[in-house]
This record gives C-alpha cells, structure tokens and sequence, in this order.
C-alpha cells in the first residue's frame, strides 16, 4: 500500500492509524533512508498508543520501552549493529511475544529474522537535494515534510486486518 505525506502531522496520523490496528505480539519494521521520518512516524505511533513520555531514537540505548496500559510499546534501532549476532541478542522477537509492540529503526537489515511483520518504508522525494537556499519557505517547507510512506505485510498476523488498515488509510492513498 503506497501512501503520501506532505506535513509531519499527516506522518503522525498514518502511524497513528496503524497503532490502533497493532497489537501484542506485533513487529513494525520501520526503514528508509537517514532522515526519512523514522523516529517522526514512532512518536505518532507511540502517541496514539497513549506515550506520554518523549519517545527518542534508541541509537545508542538500542532500545527504549514504553508502557502504555495495556501493552509496552518497545522501540528499537538496530542503526549500530554491525553482526547479526547482536540482533539476536536483543531478542526482539521474544519482547513482542509478551506483552507487546516493536517499532524496530532500520529493521530492514534483519527482517528475516522476526518472522511476521510489517514494514513501513518511509521515503523522501527524489528531488530532496534540489531544495536550496533560495527556494520560498513554502515550497522548501514542503519538500521537505513530503514522504511517500509504503506499507507491507510479510507473514498471516496482518492478513485478517489489512482490509481495516486500508480503510482507516484511504484518505492518504
């Protein structure tokens, strides 16, 4: 599913669309490249889960747990591993089994090894380099917050809500 954003408040509302359908035991594979909205599209996410703490990027933590009632909202970045070794002794997988949700940064690198997921590939434009000094705040403003967002499905554990994940995210299409 191909989505667009123009503004960082459109990037909040489609993740927010997507944290209400999540639930325990979900793995979110957040990728792109450096810049593309990441850790933006986890404080919607986390918002819309009910994070009242500000949600950071665990670059260096690796990773950051929020409780959020119900569920824990478990946000990781695997940005600084350099063996796939170390991601498996971060045992991702294990956090989502109990009790929670997993935002995993830069996820792309070891999707194989979480098994269902879904991946959030945020994307800015290709003419990003082309905004310079000179251009109006308006058009720099919104090349800028402009982002495709392209959302994917591997596994059955999104198959029975994917119609009401693309329902909630018509308006974006």
């Amino acid at each position: 599913m191909l989505l667009r954003s123009d503004s960082l408040s459109t990037t909040h509302a489609i993740a927010a669309a997507l944290a209400l359908l999540a639930r325990s035991g979900d793995v979110i594979v957040l990728a792109g490249d450096m810049g593309a909205g990441k850790t933006a599209f986890a404080k919607g996410f986390g918002a819309a889960m009910g994070v009242t703490d500000t949600i950071t990027s665990p670059t260096f933590t690796l990773i950051n747990s929020y409780d959020c009632g119900k569920l824990t909202l478990h946000h990781a970045d695997l940005y600084r591993l350099e063996r796939t070794a170390e991601i498996a002794d971060l045992a991702i997988a294990e956090l989502a089994e109990f009790g929670g949700v997993v935002l995993v940064e830069w996820g792309d690198v070891a999707a194989a090894s979480f098994g269902d997921f879904l991946e959030v590939r945020l994307d800015l434009p290709d003419d990003i380099d082309d905004v310079d000094e000179g251009d109006s705040d308006e058009h720099a403003d919104s090349a800028l917050s402009s982002r495709t967002i392209e959302i994917e499905a591997t596994g059955p554990s999104w198959a029975g809500r994917w119609d009401r994940l693309t329902a909630s995210l018509q308006e974006f299409r």
